[in-house]
């Protein structure tokens, strides 16, 4: 399964599964595949998992990372998430929309912070979602800062062309009208470090009747200052 043992069968197989599952989501039949598990210990360990909720089925069924997967992750201690907790909340207030911070994890993004918008329609993205590299303005900001050679198949499928990148990247951030989701547009920019090194994407996000069709123009300054506030932090 290319997972150190801990010559604790169960446990090494639950790993073997959610380490697989970190990737991307999988049927059963990819998740076998994927761990080379029998195909009933699988699905009785995905299954029992999934009582735990670090296990959870999207809409079409398949296995994914569950929810207390990023429960459990933010309760640990982490310099970025601490400096970017305060500068969400002003980027929210400033702009008026939810706000979420996203890092990298392969050919997923994934929200390691936000801020919700207190009331009226939202866009909530829970702690701990993973979402595909291949739409959305944080994942047009990902792929732009990051290494070219990583994000070759990625743009394969993407709803963005290494074109638009190369303009996300002149300008400094990035927009999408209902890439990822219908009705929403979003607004991102990178945080990097001193070295220009990417280490996350600040976003906000809301329906597209609020934040109109060139959400960049407006809410671009707000994010900027925000991302050099949280780079400022941890340097």
């Amino acid at each position: 399964m290319g997972q150190p043992s801990s010559g604790i069968g169960v446990v090494d197989k639950s790993v073997a599964i959610l380490s697989a599952l970190a990737d991307k989501p999988l049927t059963l039949a990819e998740l076998v595949a994927a761990t080379r598990l029998p195909r009933a210990t699988a699905h009785r360990l995905a299954v029992a998992l999934e009582v735990h909720r670090l296990v959870s089925r999207d809409a079409d069924g398949r296995f994914v990372l569950g929810p207390r997967v990023g429960e459990l992750a933010h309760t640990l201690p982490d310099a970025l998430i601490a400096a970017a907790a305060p500068v969400l909340a002003w980027v929210r207030d400033e702009c008026g929309e939810s706000a979420q911070l996203y890092r990298r994890d392969g050919s997923m993004r994934v929200c390691v912070a936000s801020a919700e918008r207190a009331a009226g329609l939202r866009t909530t993205v829970p702690l701990g979602t993973r979402l595909p590299l291949t739409a959305g303005s944080g994942a047009q900001v990902i792929c732009a800062w990051s290494d070219p050679a990583s994000v070759v198949d990625i743009l394969a499928a993407a709803e963005f062309t290494p074109r638009t990148l190369a303009e996300v990247r002149r300008r400094g951030w990035a927009q999408s009208l209902a890439q990822r989701e219908a009705g929403v547009a979003s607004v991102s920019a990178p945080v990097l470090t001193a070295r220009g090194a990417l280490v996350a994407a600040i976003s906000i996000s809301g329906p597209i009747e609020r934040l109109g069709r060139t959400p960049g123009a407006r809410f671009a300054p707000v994010l900027l200052a925000g991302a050099k506030r949280i780079a400022a932090a941890l340097a």
